[in-house]
């Protein structure tokens, strides 16, 4: 199936030039990049495959283009990608001065998962307004790419070089929870809804001695891995009184390994799925039994926690 939909310009931004495949080190300049007459457009590339699959592109060589540009290959009504968030996805990247593919994730049978502050400009570029679920075609400059790394020894990348990667937008970090209400049980913690941030109401009685695990949302995406990393808001607050420990929603949503966190919140957030909000209550012996300075919690102290889970990323 050949390529198809119209060219579109992608609107300027800049990113460190860490890649999100294994580019690294450094190369001289290409003096034939540097006489390739640059393209101004993507319709002398051809892209064949089906989504998910490694797909085949089909380029003359050697070839260039102009700025950062970018076509739809397989479209869908998915959730859309925005600046600064965490995207799941297979790519396969070609260079445009030999025509030859320097890397990709399909034959490692992984996606990858980053942050897209953390990929070269022309990878964040070809990505934001993109939508899960489809398939992206994506051309950049040596500018937009590994030229401020000094291009790839290892793979072959000269300072110049443009280069074409064909993207499959597996998944994308969510802005709140999303899924089917859930009723929780009697004598745990009320959550309630303001505009997007949760709300704990703690009853006047002792709290329960054990781990209390109780989804109010659930979502309908990818399930916790123990090992992974997950994207989540968050509030906390003590039960004893409940003072607001630490909160996330002023800000922006945090990314830990679900192996960094408290006991409680690694028993109670495994298997839980993307999308869902659930509330945790963490006694002592699965929280802090000896007390926290920062967050202050007292030795013996029961926390409770509302946490939305917006993305997860197996280990890599």
């Amino acid at each position: 199936m050949g390529a198809c939909g119209s060219d579109s310009d992608s609107a300027s931004s800049s990113a460190s030039p860490s890649a999100a495949s294994s580019v690294s080190g450094s190369a001289s300049a290409s003096e034939s990049a540097a006489k390739i007459v640059a393209s101004t457009n993507l319709d002398k590339i051809t892209v064949s495959g089906d989504y998910g699959k490694s797909p085949k592109v089909d380029l003359k060589a050697p070839w260039a283009i102009d700025k950062t540009r970018t076509r739809v290959v397989k479209a869908t009504d998915g959730a859309v990608v925005k600046a600064g968030q965490t995207v799941e996805v297979n790519y396969y990247g070609v260079n445009g001065r030999t025509g030859k593919k320097f890397d990709d994730s399909y034959s490692r049978g992984q996606s990858v998962a980053f942050n897209l502050d953390q990929v070269v400009p022309g990878f964040k570029k070809g990505l934001v307004g993109q939508k899960q679920g489809s398939r992206v075609l994506v051309a950049m400059p040596g500018s937009d790419g590994y030229d401020a790394s000094g291009g790839s020894e290892q793979t072959g990348i000269k300072v110049g070089d443009s280069l074409v990667f064909v993207i499959d937008v597996v998944a994308v970090e969510l802005a709140g929870p999303e899924g089917a209400a859930v009723a929780p049980k009697a004598g745990l913690p009320t959550v309630t809804d303001k505009n997007g941030v949760p709300e704990i109401t703690v009853p006047k009685t002792d709290p329960p001695t054990t781990l209390q695990v109780q989804p109010l949302i659930k979502g309908s995406g990818k399930k916790v891995g123990a090992d992974d990393t997950i994207t989540m808001n968050y509030r906390w607050v003590a039960w004893r009184d409940g003072r607001l420990l630490e909160e996330t929603y002023s800000s922006k949503p945090a990314s830990a390994a679900l192996t960094e966190l408290l006991p409680g919140l690694q028993k109670g957030l495994v298997n839980q799925t993307v999308g869902s909000r659930v509330l945790v209550v963490v006694p002592p012996a699965d929280g802090y039994p000896q007390g926290n300075e920062t967050p202050k919690v007292d030795p013996g102290e029961t926390v409770v926690l509302v946490v939305d889970l917006l993305f997860t990323q197996a280990a890599q």
